[in-house]
């Protein structure tokens, strides 16, 4: 390195690390966060209004800096399409046997399933439990499917699992229980159709699927839709020697002797209509160049964060209070804090010489399920895309405005070998109190990273009682601690970019204990977990209010460390009891309150 570079990085550094006073009132900090968190935005919802006055801004802020669009595309923005919403668009099943002509149509009686492929089929029909299949990894012997065919049939399963069996052979089943799943084992046996019911022992009893927001486009190979309790009633008539009642009881010991069978004398007809809405949403990425990127074995290092959000909060994932419901979601801490960090970082960053040029992203369609940030690296957008042959690692801020007692939660530090020297490193001149965590598997953009094996940091300050609500407002950020944020990652992205050998990814083994999805966990009980403290179980964050865990006495600093019977040591452990609970019995839960052991039992309510 020649003395004139070798001043000009001492001078940067200086730069980045020298202290500074608190900000005031007028500074670009809560500018950018105030502005992104106002009412003109309407919280920012992908392919909104708002979220293009969003777009539009950070591409005018990343031009100010200097910024170039990344070669081979058209400017700053990247626009992507995605599916918005889905709706039944008229969905019917018809019956026809010797004596009988009937036809059920309206949601009440037969709704698609969001991930339906959209047909007509006709076939008999062959009631397979609950459709579910146990690979043989597992060590557990379980297949409704081993003495049925359904080559050309139209399955009918029970949603969900066994009610009846032990807690740790539900909590096994629980895992591949997601009616994805079900489809998938479906239609690898050749049927035609799946046919879903929420049998009269289960959570929803009788009850349709909602068509939840479904956020892959593609479907799932096969016509599924979901049947009113009468629909299934109507069927089991042609069964001689049980109900659907009792069929479900039979198979809710997990008695491996009980199987499906056939439905005779009967054919239907299914007829699946899935409207689909499509969007179009915009990521923005700018390139700050470095001036010697040409000599890196890697040529970009990422720095990132997500600026969208809820919207009016009518997608599903808000957590407003009966009184809120439809307001603004702003997302202040979730995420215009991490936008206006990033922005601010770039700031620092801007003009300086680095070896690597930094690529400056700003995510749209993450509270959607990572959609920007996975259209960006599936090279839709432009003739130049990030991977891991020409990334040298990404920096991530998600929810980075709320600090509490000087702590920094660093999630995926287990991506790389370097990451623990340059936190260290970066940590100086700041002093935070550093969490870091190996997990790279978080639903956040850098999970996308990490999965094309680029080295990947999330940096988070916690969760609250005002996330994904209506209350989480600009004038609760921490305005000084997240200028330090901003000064701590503009000052590992550097530290990055000069690295004389690009760090060598460490691919972290997911846990196997996650519990489920969403399609798998059926009980709520309105516990938001903490996921910026490290403790031995599970320290909430907050309760939501009239849930089974406020009305059972629980408040935001317990932590949890035995539920339902089961050690409690992380958020793993605690959703994986969470699968195996049964919906309306009371669960003993054992917690610890400023170091006093507590208990208290609360009551788990059926998932809608």
């Amino acid at each position: 390195m020649n003395r004139a570079v070798q001043t000009s990085v001492i001078c940067a550094i200086c730069a980045l690390t020298t202290a500074v006073a608190p900000l005031a009132a007028n500074s670009p900090l809560r500018s950018h966060v105030s502005f992104l968190a106002s009412d003109e935005l309407e919280g920012r919802l992908t392919g909104s209004a708002g979220e293009r006055i969003a777009a539009d801004y950070l591409a005018g802020e990343l031009e100010k800096l200097g910024a170039q669009p990344l070669p081979g595309s058209d400017g700053f923005k990247l626009p992507f399409e995605f599916t918005a919403g889905t709706s039944d668009g008229g969905t019917t099943l018809g019956l026809t046997s010797a004596d009988l002509d009937k036809e059920w149509s309206g949601t009440d009686s037969v709704q698609a399933l969001s991930f339906s492929e959209n047909a007509s089929v006709t076939g008999g029909v062959v009631f397979a439990g609950y459709g579910m299949v146990v690979p043989e990894s597992q060590d557990f012997g379980y297949d409704s499917y081993a003495t049925l065919d359904v080559e050309d049939k139209i399955v009918l399963v029970l949603r969900y699992f066994p009610e009846e069996m032990d807690q740790e052979s539900r909590s096994t089943l629980a895992r591949y229980s997601g009616l994805r799943y079900k489809a998938l084992q479906a239609r690898e046996r050749g049927a035609k159709a799946l046919l879903v019911v929420s049998g009269p022992r289960s959570p929803n009893a009788g009850e349709t699927v909602a068509m939840t927001f479904d956020t892959a486009v593609a479907g799932s190979g096969i016509v599924a839709a979901s049947v009113g309790g009468a629909v299934a009633d109507q069927l089991f008539e042609f069964v001689a020697d049980q109900t659907l009642d009792q069929a479900q009881a039979s198979l809710d010991d997990g008695n491996p002797h009980v199987t499906g069978f056939e439905i005779p004398g009967v054919e239907l007809t299914l007829d699946v209509k899935v409207e689909r809405e499509r969007r179009t949403g915009h990521n923005v990425v700018g390139v700050l160049p470095g001036g010697d990127s040409a000599s890196a074995d890697k040529p970009y290092v990422v720095l990132g964060a997500h600026f969208d959000h809820l919207g009016r909060g009518k997608n599903g994932n808000s957590l407003a209070r009966r009184e809120e419901a439809g307001g603004v979601h702003y997302g202040a801490d979730d995420n215009a804090s991490g936008a206006a960090a990033a922005l601010m970082a770039a700031g620092r960053l801007a003009g300086m010489e680095r070896k690597r040029d930094v690529v400056v992203a700003f995510w749209s369609g993450e509270e959607l399920g990572l959609l920007g940030v996975n259209a960006f690296l599936d090279g839709a957008e432009s003739e130049t895309a990030l991977d891991a042959d020409n990334t040298v690692g990404y920096v991530n801020l998600d929810m980075v405005g709320r600090m509490k007692d000087n702590k920094l939660t660093i999630q995926a530090a287990g991506s790389s070998s370097v990451w623990p020297r340059l936190i260290e490193q970066s940590n100086v001149p700041v002093g935070f109190d550093i969490q870091a965590m190996d997990d790279p598997y978080l639903p956040t953009d850098s999970t996308a990273f990490n999965g094309i094996s680029v080295p990947s940091l999330n940096l988070f300050t916690g969760s609250h009682e005002d996330y994904h609500r209506p209350s989480d407002t600009a004038d609760k950020i921490n305005y000084d601690d997240l200028e330090r944020i901003a000064r701590f990652s503009a000052l590992i992205t550097y530290k990055l970019a000069n690295l004389e050998t690009a760090p060598e990814f460490v691919k972290v083994a997911p846990r196997t204990d996650r519990g489920g999805n969403r399609d798998t966990v059926r009980a709520f009980t309105g516990t938001i977990p903490d996921y910026s403290t490290e403790v031995e179980g599970l320290r909430l964050s907050g309760v939501i209010e009239g849930g089974p865990a406020a009305e059972g006495g629980l408040q935001e600093g317990d932590v949890i460390v035995e539920f339902a019977g089961q050690t409690i040591a992380n958020i793993y452990d605690y959703t994986y009891a969470l699968d195996a609970v049964k919906i309306g019995e009371p669960v003993h839960v054992v917690f610890q309150r400023d170091g006093e052991r507590m208990e208290v039992t609360i009551t788990p309510r059926a998932r809608k």
